[in-house]
């Protein structure tokens, strides 16, 4: 068998893996789109804040590693499938059989349309070469504007003040995290930051990036020079004067677009390969073609929390993902038992959390307990007696038990009511309700 996997990325390294694994004779092409060895994105905020070098940004280290395995590593980006003959199209003109076909071309920013974003110091931080721009030019006191305050955009954001820039983030949303968290949660991550010396505008937008007065120092700059502080904030070269939607101008010289990705399907668009938000796929991740398959942020799989479809680009459900297109590509059944709607944020210290239905769903009830003074908030959202989502601050030791909540669908009984007053005893309802129920599924029915 020919396997091609497009996406040299987490769930293009494991599927060439498992299928290398399980069927040692076959052909394995892995196809990347960056000059660089496969690595995770995941580790670029790591690498930004100095705790590890580039090469601990590499998902395999040692540069036979693929050889080892008779992996192929191709570096072409793909511009076309032909179902019918079983061909890839590369965009330099080749072209690749295969009998099995992978898809986890990942994601890619989101690019939002203004002026100015060619300039040479606006950045997205999505790749190793985004990094090394990066951190060619945030040295301490340099004036940083980021764009986004969503998932990713504070992972950078923590990375970037780690290396004691002056920051700014602005966010078009009206709190921070605004996919993630509610207004409550939201605006008590913006009151930390905040706290913490980032300057946060939320319910703002940036309208045009100017070059200002072409390399001269800024009014700020100016400033600095004349009190004797140096560093890139003061020097000018290069600074930019960024425009924001209520009238505002700041100064900075450099920018950080984060606001937000989307799947990497556009060479899909005329091929007969269903894709909603991301590529369509079922239970074993194959698409609607016959021995094509999809895996990672691209891929759109079943949520059984949601009992919908969804594209949820973490690195856990790539992984997944990846394990079970690849066993069923050599032929060996496996079924993906559903994504996962995680996320917990580390933001400057505070941690959040998000899991399911956060938002709750129609019909439903919920309570919220919020304690600002101790850093603390619980959102618990119920569909009949099932906790269906929830929202977190400060209640680390109950991530583990919020998602097996969720996840598992336990049936509270009696104890929704309890969590309805006391939204603390989490532990304690898991542990009767998740039981019971287990021992409730080792009764044969009558």
């Amino acid at each position: 068998m020919n396997h091609v996997i497009l996406g040299a990325g987490p769930a293009g390294v494991i599927a060439a893996e498992t299928i290398r694994k399980h069927a040692p004779n076959d052909r394995v092409i892995l196809v990347g789109d960056e000059p660089e060895r496969p690595y995770s994105r995941m580790a670029i905020p790591y690498l930004l804040i100095g705790n590890i070098p580039e090469e601990g940004t590499h998902l395999r280290h040692g540069a036979d590693h693929f050889d080892k395995l008779c992996i192929e590593l191709k570096r072409g980006r793909a511009k076309g499938i032909d179902t019918g003959r079983r061909h890839v199209h590369l965009e330099d003109g080749s072209s690749l059989p295969y009998d099995r076909l992978l898809i986890a071309t990942g994601s890619s920013p989101v690019r939002p349309p203004i002026p100015g974003m060619d300039l040479p110091n606006v950045h997205s931080c999505w790749t190793l070469a985004d990094a090394r721009a990066i951190m060619a030019r945030a040295g301490k006191g340099t004036r940083v504007l980021q764009m986004g305050a969503g998932f990713i955009g504070c992972i950078i954001m923590e990375a970037l003040a780690a290396r004691g820039v002056e920051l700014t983030v602005v966010e078009m949303g009206d709190r921070m995290v605004p996919r993630m968290m509610g207004p409550t949660a939201g605006g008590m991550i913006k009151d930390w930051c905040e706290a913490k010396g980032v300057r946060v505008f939320t319910g703002a937008r940036v309208e045009a990036i100017e070059a200002a007065g072409g390399g001269e120092p800024g009014l700020l700059g100016k400033l600095a020079s004349a009190v004797g502080l140096g560093g890139a904030s003061a020097s000018g070269n290069g600074s930019m004067a960024v425009k924001l939607s209520g009238g505002q101008t700041l100064e900075a010289d450099l920018v950080i677009s984060a606001t937000g990705v989307k799947p990497n399907i556009g060479f899909l668009q005329n091929s007969p390969i269903k894709c909603l938000v991301g590529v369509l796929t079922d239970e074993h991740l194959q698409t609607s073609v016959d021995g094509v398959y999809a895996a990672g942020d691209c891929a759109e799989a079943f949520d059984i929390v949601s009992g919908k479809t969804i594209v949820s680009a973490i690195q856990p459900n790539a992984a997944d993902q990846a394990y079970v297109a690849a066993m069923n590509m050599v032929g060996k059944k496996a079924v993906l038992k559903g994504v996962t709607q995680i996320n917990v944020l580390d933001t400057l210290g505070l941690i959040s959390a998000s899991f399911g239905n956060w938002q709750g769903v129609e019909g439903g009830e919920h309570v919220e307990l919020t304690d600002r003074p101790a850093g603390k908030h619980l959102s618990l959202q119920f569909k009949d007696d099932v906790m269906v989502g929830c929202n977190s601050i400060g209640w680390t030791q109950h991530v583990g038990v919020m998602r097996g909540l969720v996840e598992g669908q336990v049936k509270l009984g009696e104890w929704k009511e309890r969590l309805k007053h006391d939204p603390t005893l989490l532990m304690e309802a898991y542990l009767a309700s998740a039981q019971g129920q287990a021992a409730r599924a080792l009764v044969p029915p009558k």
